[in-house]
């Protein structure tokens, strides 16, 4: 299972590459947006945009867990947000996958980004790079679960809209950012097939650092002052109040939880990196009254929670449970059980919002403030 874990860190760090590879590429970069339709629509937004960059990442992680490294029983078992068909210029729908070889990936890219052939090639090479972690604390981590029990979902850049963006000048509050390139996270979370619970998380920051002397991005590796360039937040668990960032609530939410933090509610950008402000301390709780984010978004933070002893609450079931006097522990978000009657995303849907918190007196005072408002 160890190994495991250390694939899940690797296959991180090959998907953080390609994002820092895209957005270096800027020319390049606007010819990679799709925007999402049909089925694979986020309803949150006007415009929900699908770039080579995701789909690329996803078939990467894919590839890499399910036959590279010796975990044929996750084939089939690992899933994400993103649909693999990409639309060329030409209006062919390509198939994006991770070939036999670096020249045969360079091909089908080919056939994406056509007449940027070189721009092919770059990312095939990405790709198939071998990555080599420098972590010695990952060989020593026991882990019990056989990986044949587990289900694996990915984000390959959640936040997409701000990772399009690309700000890099928007300035921290109380070291939460309200938007910009440095909500943009790779998120891969690896749960419980039977339980549906999160058991491994991995969260990669690739627009965490710079380098001093080329002003790019670097990833992780050796022989740098900084071992972790690009912060990662690596967890595992086994089976078995401040500031509170949220999104555009409405009035009756934010005047539930504006008491709680002193009128110190945050707003920010993407719901990993918002799970990611309640796991550096730098938030009590991220709250969210709708169903607007997925398995994808929740899983890999979810189980970095759980193993610092909080977790992420389905809003509306806890509050529905308080309102009639149940007393048992807030019902946990689970990965496993898609919605029925809907299809596409929304069928891996948190419907009925979110609460995730560390530290289970911050998730009993946001449940009080919020179950009297009308509408939740």
């Amino acid at each position: 299972m160890a190994g495991l874990l250390k694939a899940l860190v690797r296959a991180s760090e090959k998907a953080a590459d390609i994002a820092r590879l895209c957005r270096h590429e800027e020319p390049l970069f606007q010819l990679l947006v799709a925007e999402k339709t049909g089925a694979d629509k986020n309803r949150r937004f006007l415009q929900d945009f699908k770039t080579l960059a995701d789909v690329l990442i996803q078939e990467v992680i894919k590839h890499d867990l399910g036959t590279e490294v010796g975990f044929p029983e996750l084939q089939g078992h690992i899933g994400g947000e993103e649909s693999n068909e990409f639309t060329n210029a030409q209006g062919e729908t390509v198939a994006v996958r991770v070939c036999g070889t670096v020249g045969e990936t360079a091909a089908l890219l080919g056939s994406v980004l056509a007449p940027e052939q070189a721009a092919a090639e770059l990312l095939a090479a990405a790709a198939h790079r071998d990555v080599v972690l420098g972590d010695a604390a990952l060989d020593g981590v026991a882990l019990s679960i056989p990986p044949g029990d587990l289900a694996i979902w990915i984000d390959p850049i959640d936040s997409t809209n701000e990772y399009i963006g690309g700000r890099e000048d928007v300035v921290p509050v109380d070291g939460i950012s309200p938007a910009g390139l440095c909500s943009a996270l790779v998120l891969i979370g690896a749960y419980d097939r039977c339980s549906g619970c999160p058991v491994l998380g991995v969260i990669n920051e690739p627009f965490f650092r710079r380098d001093p002397l080329t002003h790019r991005y670097r990833p992780t590796g050796g022989g740098t002052a900084d071992p972790r360039p690009c912060r990662r937040r690596t967890h595992a668990v086994g089976r078995g109040v401040g500031a509170h960032p949220v999104r555009a609530e409405g009035p009756g939410v934010r005047a539930a939880l504006d008491p709680l933090c002193g009128g110190r509610l945050h707003f920010a950008a993407g719901a990993g990196y918002k799970m990611l402000c309640v796991i550096l301390g730098l938030a009590d709780a991220y709250v969210l009254s709708e169903g607007s984010t997925f398995a994808w978004d929740a899983c890999a933070p979810h189980a970095i929670l759980r193993a610092l002893g909080g977790g992420t609450v389905a809003l509306a079931e806890a509050l529905r449970a308080r309102r009639v006097g149940d007393t048992g522990p807030p019902p946990e978000l689970l990965y496993n059980r898609p919605a029925e009657g809907v299809v596409g995303a929304e069928r891996w849907a948190n419907r009925g919002g979110l609460v995730a918190y560390v530290h289970p007196q911050h998730l009993e005072a946001v449940l009080d403030a919020l179950v009297a408002v009308p509408g939740l």
